[in-house]
């Protein structure tokens, strides 16, 4: 293996694992780069869901090395969307992204806050391919020869970063809620195992130490528990009472409603998708 070449691979895909498709691309990738190493950050984004892939790759990549990002959130596989690779690097690191151009990549690039350089891959050579199965006959290889050292140049044409596909993913917003109370609108962006509900939203001094959770008016009935309940912020779960609902900044730096040794999805009955106000108390 060339001396500094990236001989990681991180996979993340919306493959599942009772299938074998992520078992599979994984030993593309064992057969074409033997020495690399693979490590695989989740496979199960849900499935066809964009952008749940480009949140989950953006709270890795700050703890990830140099090495190759594999994406594979792909619901366009077979259509004119493009495959592409990037480049993103500094004086101190480079590391390289591969993947569907449909939004799942670009986030995680763009937060490295690096120059991007990127090509259009090109079909393998070889026998062609199912078209329906880019990750093992298209992404894969390309993952693999970058891993080993190859520059971007030899496995797509040079395309203008500007043209890739973007995702708008929803932040939080503020506005007045009829009772004068201001209000921070905030999306659940993420359900974790723990049934934590990770909000697309930063902490913000102004956040106050109690807090009312509103509930839009153009949604309907508010779900279980939630209209005009009181929370606590809090700094970590043990502070928290056993099942007590509460806000915390999580170790992705969000806000998050969590309970202790308990599920926020499941007592709110809320999921990703969802939208919360963070209200000021009643007077």
């Amino acid at each position: 293996m060339p001396s500094g070449a990236p001989d990681t691979i991180f996979f993340l895909s919306d493959y599942g694992n009772r299938d074998e498709f992520a078992g599979v691309v994984r030993a593309v990738l064992r057969r074409l780069a033997p020495l690399v190493t693979v490590i695989d950050l989740t496979h199960e984004i849900p499935p066809f869901d964009v952008a749940a892939g480009a949140r989950a790759l953006q709270r890795a990549v700050p703890h990830l090395g140099d090495g190759v990002v594999l994406g594979v959130v792909d619901p366009g596989v077979g259509s004119a969307r493009r495959g592409v690779a990037m480049r993103v690097g500094d004086a101190e690191r480079t590391r390289l992204y591969v993947g569907p151009d449909n939004g799942l990549l670009l986030p995680a690039a763009e937060s490295e806050g690096a120059t991007i350089d990127a090509v259009e891959l090109l079909a393998p050579p070889g026998e062609p391919g199912a078209a329906t199965f880019d990750g093992r006959d298209v992404f894969a290889p390309a993952a693999a020869v970058l891993a080993l050292g190859a520059p971007l140049g030899d496995v797509g044409e040079p395309i203008d970063p500007t043209s890739l596909v973007r995702l708008l993913l929803p932040m939080s917003h503020h506005s007045v809620l009829p009772d004068g109370r201001r209000v921070r609108w905030c999306q659940v962006d993420w359900v974790d195992h723990f049934g934590n509900l990770q909000l697309g939203a930063f902490p913000s001094e102004e956040d106050p130490d109690v807090v009312a959770l509103a509930w839009p008016e153009d949604a309907g009935e508010a779900p279980r528990s939630v209209a005009d309940r009181m929370v606590r912020r809090v700094r970590a779960f043990a502070e928290l009472r056993p099942d007590e609902l509460g806000v915390i900044v999580d170790a992705n730096g969000r806000l998050a409603l969590v309970v202790r040794e308990g599920s926020a999805a499941e007592l709110l009955g809320i999921g990703t998708g969802a939208v919360v106000g963070i209200a000021e108390l009643p007077t």
